[in-house]
């Protein structure tokens, strides 16, 4: 067995969840969130939260442990989008999780005066996925993870239940879910 290393220089490594919400298929996302879990990055580690949703009003709001690296994520992985904007403010809030990719998987967000719940359930099967560094020219960055989509999702906000819900799609042959797990979810640069 040969043993090669990759050239390219790495930026970022840990997960990305993710829910698009809709209620119809193919209809506007009523909720639209992106759960970072950094394990690594320029900026150290930590949490970020992209979440606009019909409970926030369908205001964009950005929850982060590590405001340092929220904004280094927008600047250099999210800098395309409706979160790219560097004026939206960066709320403190305190991340944890439980559950596994056997039955659930929640992800808590709390902050002084909300508490946010994310479940994902009722997983598929789990496949690989990537784009490779500079495939895009508008691009460069190249990215490999590993999708579990989820055939169900919710997400509260003070107890309250977001609208919508996840529906299937298709990623290159494999089918998917509009609302899943991304782990081991690495970015590099060429």
């Amino acid at each position: 067995m040969v043993t090669k290393t990759d050239p390219n220089e790495i930026l970022l490594t840990g997960e990305n969840n993710y829910m698009r919400l809709h209620d119809v298929e193919g209809g506007p996302m009523t909720t639209r969130a992106g759960h970072w879990r950094v394990l690594l990055s320029p900026s150290g580690a930590g949490h970020v939260l992209f979440l606009r949703s019909n409970l926030t009003g369908d205001e964009k709001r950005i929850y982060s442990d590590n405001i340092a690296m929220a904004r280094w994520l927008q600047r250099e992985i999210s800098n395309t989008g409706e979160f790219a904007d560097l004026t939206i403010p960066v709320i403190d809030a305190v991340f944890s999780r439980t559950g596994d990719t056997t039955y659930f998987w929640t992800e808590h967000i709390d902050t002084d005066e909300e508490t946010i719940t994310m479940t994902w359930f009722d997983f598929g099967e789990p496949f690989g996925i990537g784009v490779p560094p500079g495939s895009n020219p508008d691009r460069p960055l190249g990215w490999t993870s590993v999708f579990v989509p989820a055939r169900q999702a919710q997400l509260t906000l003070n107890g309250v239940v977001a609208s919508g819900h996840p529906f299937p799609e298709v990623r290159d042959q494999r089918t998917s879910s509009t609302a899943g797990l991304a782990l081991s979810e690495t970015w590099v640069r060429p």
